[in-house]
């Protein structure tokens, strides 16, 4: 079989169209297959010549499908060739033609996703490898989080999510993008089913990116923001959000369809138990119809309610009062107080003689501008204590040196 390396003084580009031409042509017989073979090694040559590189690509993607289903056309080889189109991206002349190039290419790489789709997604990210535009690079990226998940092949892709923060800085995206980049990352991670708490959290990086000014756009955002009340409430592991201070979640509250699902969050970010309990006795057919499972609901709100008795201020929760909050028995107070410690939503101790817990620290189920105010009171707080501290370590090293100075011309 043929392969792509060169052994000739041929250019690999060259090698490549006449790879992949002999292989569209093979069963045309061997007068046509040769008329044609070289036909396309002459435009190749031309456009080479001429440095229309986004013509060459074309030429090179035309065979492409054929390429993947030959089955006589290894894995490595494939990759080789696709190593020699992608690269032509390095030598466009401008930006944008490098971006056109890319779009070629990846129309052709994920024109069929569940065909070798870890081969596929490799080659896209030896094209963005190629690339130096940043806006062609995002490009990329998101065609690769696309096939990512049509291709069922997330776990190729899910470890850059980590340096996605870096990869905003140097994408420098609009607010339209970033949108496309958050969602497009939770729908990997949801369909990965690998981390619910990531994939929250993207997608209220999405809702967070609407300001509330474009109202076509927030009403785009409506069926998000509802997908993200319902994983939050659904969530055994996420107590905490600023869902209720965004105005694509905001609008929710007075729109006809979503308006009890924006309730329901309310509930679950600012009341207790008891207030769960009477909107599911008027709605329980709406909860069923977003797959929400009353008894997972109400042990969540039990959590969320002794969070609520916790953040009094008080530092004092009596048994009984955890008892007729939570609707439990006294002998399950204790057992529900271990569940939130565990869970590291409150941090406490407890007196069983006098039936009290003692609370140190407990989490905030929404932070909102009060909680950044204290927060910026403790760090400055915090600050000045450092401070003193590196204050006090100087000046006793400048009284031991000074004393070590005394004692040296004392000995002289």
């Amino acid at each position: 079989m043929t392969t792509v390396v060169p052994i000739s003084e041929e250019d690999p580009t060259l090698s490549v169209v006449r790879f992949t031409s002999e292989l569209a042509w093979a069963d045309a017989g061997p007068e046509v297959a040769e008329r044609q073979v070289s036909r396309l090694c002459v435009e190749a040559q031309e456009c080479m010549v001429m440095g229309r590189w986004l013509d060459l690509a074309s030429l090179m993607l035309t065979s492409a499908d054929l390429i993947f289903s030959n089955s006589k056309v290894s894995e490595k080889d494939l990759e080789c060739i696709f190593t020699v189109i992608c690269d032509l991206v390095s030598k466009s002349g401008s930006p944008d033609e490098a971006l056109e190039m890319a779009k070629l290419i990846c129309g052709k790489i994920i024109l069929q996703p569940t065909d070798k789709p870890a081969l596929r997604l490799k080659i896209l990210f030896n094209l963005y490898n190629l690339l130096e535009d940043a806006y062609s690079r995002f490009y990329v990226y998101m065609r690769a989080l696309n096939l990512a998940v049509s291709g069922k092949v997330m776990e190729h892709i899910i470890p850059s999510f980590k340096t996605i923060d870096s990869f905003l800085k140097e994408w420098n995206l609009d607010v339209k993008d970033q949108r496309d980049l958050f969602l497009g990352i939770s729908n990997v991670l949801r369909e990965n089913k690998s981390s619910g708490k990531d994939s929250f959290k993207f997608l209220t990086k999405y809702l967070a990116t609407f300001s509330g000014e474009d109202a076509y756009a927030m009403a785009e955002a409506k069926e998000e923001a509802v997908r993200t009340i319902i994983v939050f409430v659904k969530a055994p592991d996420i107590f905490q959000c600023d869902l209720l201070g965004m105005p694509a979640v905001e609008q929710l509250e007075k729109d006809a369809k979503y308006a009890l699902v924006y309730q329901l969050l309310n509930i679950f970010l600012t009341q207790r138990l008891d207030a769960y309990l009477e909107f599911h006795a008027a709605n329980s057919a709406l909860l069923k119809s977003y797959g929400l499972v009353h008894e997972d609901c109400i042990s969540k709100m039990r959590l969320m309610s002794l969070v609520d008795l916790a953040s009094d201020g008080s530092g004092r929760i009596q048994y009984n009062l955890i008892q007729d909050t939570l609707r439990i028995n006294n002998d399950e107070v204790e057992l529900w107080v271990v569940k939130a410690i565990t869970a590291r939503l409150i941090n406490c101790k407890m007196d069983q003689m006098n039936q009290v817990v003692l609370v140190s620290t407990c989490i905030d189920r929404v932070f909102r501008q009060h909680h950044w105010l204290k927060l910026r009171a403790k760090l400055a707080t915090w600050r000045g204590n450092i401070s003193n501290v590196i204050d006090t370590i100087q000046a006793n090293k400048i009284t031991e040196d000074g004393s070590l100075a005394m004692q040296g011309l004392m000995i002289r």
